[in-house]
């Protein structure tokens, strides 16, 4: 049987032609001042410029328009979310003219919610953190006979690929590629398309030290649960990662870095010194990441994805006033 998140390139170039019908391909840039501060080539991939301000976007597209074709969803479809995967599902939901419930936990992003509502989402508070909202739009599915939009799945896995077939084609092969992982769609997409191009490029996962499941997982090669996962950079708030997610990323990353709240603090306030982009927590991670790692640097060819700009205005505030938010 084939394993159904490793893709061909048709595959990719299929999931991109959908994906580019709704949205164009994210620039990559080299900024010098970057390089400068790292001593390598690094290239950025902006998919803070998507129309939802993250990656997660592509993924929505895709998983819609497989859920239109096999005639499922009419009652709608529910998810749940720290804000940037319910963005990219309450956008396809309603360009298929399906509805969308998304749940998110009490204290979510305000931006993100309100994001989310502009895209037609009902938006339902419960829990204190994703997996409790999760756990709710798992329940109201079932009542309601809502179709459960899930965090992680081979067409959210597709979807978001693309931005890495658009990477490769834009810088070539890297030494390596720094990504954030929240539930997995991010790397394990980076991992699909760096095999099904053949290159050699090394892919580093990255957490935060405060959400550390996936590294944990990662280590130990099994699914390994945290109590929480109390840091600011949301994206990366998870505490119980999936485990066909941990299968892909031990058989396809070269390894998980941990960086502090500190260290994606200072990433958010570089990335804006040296590339005026605004950047979410975990759109930071991967160069805060990047910059830690030493023995990739001096002379390599970097990637790096800023998979995101949704962060409050007050939290960005904070940050540029070269605070580090407390959650």
């Amino acid at each position: 049987m084939r394993d159904p998140y490793a893709l061909s390139r048709s595959d990719l170039e299929a999931a991109a032609d959908l994906v580019h019908a709704q949205m164009p391909p994210t620039p990559a840039y080299v900024w010098p001042l970057l390089g400068e501060r790292s001593g390598a080539e690094v290239w950025v991939k902006h998919e803070n410029h998507t129309p939802t301000g993250a990656f997660k976007i592509r993924g929505g597209i895709v998983y819609i328009d497989e859920l239109a074709k096999c005639g499922a969803g009419a009652n709608g479809v529910i998810t749940a979310t720290r804000g940037n995967h319910g963005q990219s599902i309450a956008r396809a939901a309603k360009a298929s003219g399906l509805a969308s419930t998304i749940l998110v936990p009490h204290g979510n992003s305000v931006e993100k919610n309100a994001a989310m509502r502009a895209f037609g989402a009902r938006l339902i508070e419960h829990g204190k953190d994703f997996d409790e909202a999760k756990d709710e739009a798992a329940r109201l599915a079932s009542v309601e006979g809502l179709h459960m939009v899930p965090s992680y799945h081979p067409a959210l896995v597709k979807g978001v690929a693309t931005y890495a077939l658009e990477l490769f084609a834009a810088a070539g092969p890297l030494d390596a590629v720094y990504v954030p992982i929240g539930m997995g769609s991010g790397i394990s997409g980076l991992i699909a398309a760096r095999d099904a191009l053949g290159l050699s490029t090394e892919i580093v996962g990255v957490v935060a030290d405060a959400a550390p499941a996936v590294a944990l997982s990662f280590e130990a090669g099994r699914v390994v649960a945290t109590n929480s996962a109390a840091t600011f950079a949301d994206g990366m708030a998870c505490r119980e990662p999936h485990p066909d997610a941990i299968a892909v990323i031990a058989r396809g990353a070269a390894e998980i870095v941990r960086v502090s709240e500190d260290e994606i603090a200072e990433a958010i306030r570089l990335l804006y010194e040296t590339t005026h982009n605004v950047a979410e927590g975990a759109g930071a991670a991967a160069t805060a990441a990047m910059l830690k790692d030493r023995r990739r640097q001096a002379g390599a060819r970097l990637g790096v994805i800023l998979s995101g700009g949704n962060v409050d205005r007050p939290v960005l505030a904070q940050v540029l006033a070269g605070e580090t938010p407390i959650v």
